[in-house]
């Protein structure tokens, strides 16, 4: 049922809760974790112009980082992983791969905010691949929240 796990990562610590329980899925399925890191387009490109190469080689380097990390910790567990770094908006992003790729499960963290903060934070990238994809999603809540 499981084959292919779809594992968003922005490299924080946030997303560790998540990818604990993709690759305990993806080990008892003997699946493949796909590690995606989206540098998000938004940030480079609103930067000055003396900044935006800089800034977008380091955003790159960090989503190569997260998607590494993520690869290491599937190794441990012995799971396969492939690591897939993208350019654009992150929601649309992994809409998008899991669209193209054979993706089974997608696997992503959430603040589990409420009340006021919920609504303030509407526009959170798990909530939005939440409301867009047709695909079977497990929403971890990170830890402290």
């Amino acid at each position: 049922m499981y084959d292919h796990v779809l594992v968003p990562t922005d490299g924080s610590e946030g997303t560790r809760e998540a990818l604990d329980h993709a690759l305990d899925i993806a080990a008892t399925r003997d699946a493949t974790v796909h590690a995606l890191s989206v540098v998000d387009r938004r940030l480079y490109l609103a930067a000055g112009e003396d900044q935006k190469a800089e800034l977008k080689t380091s955003l790159e380097d960090d989503a190569q980082e997260a998607v590494e990390r993520v690869a290491t910790a599937a190794d441990d567990s012995g799971v396969h992983c492939e690591t897939i770094v993208r350019d654009g908006i992150p929601y649309r992003a992994i809409l998008d791969y899991a669209e193209e790729s054979p993706i089974d499960l997608i696997v992503m963290g959430t603040h589990g905010r409420s009340g006021r903060d919920k609504i303030q934070n509407l526009g959170s990238v798990t909530e939005r691949v939440v409301e867009n994809t047709d695909s079977p999603i497990l929403v971890v809540r990170m830890p402290g929240e």
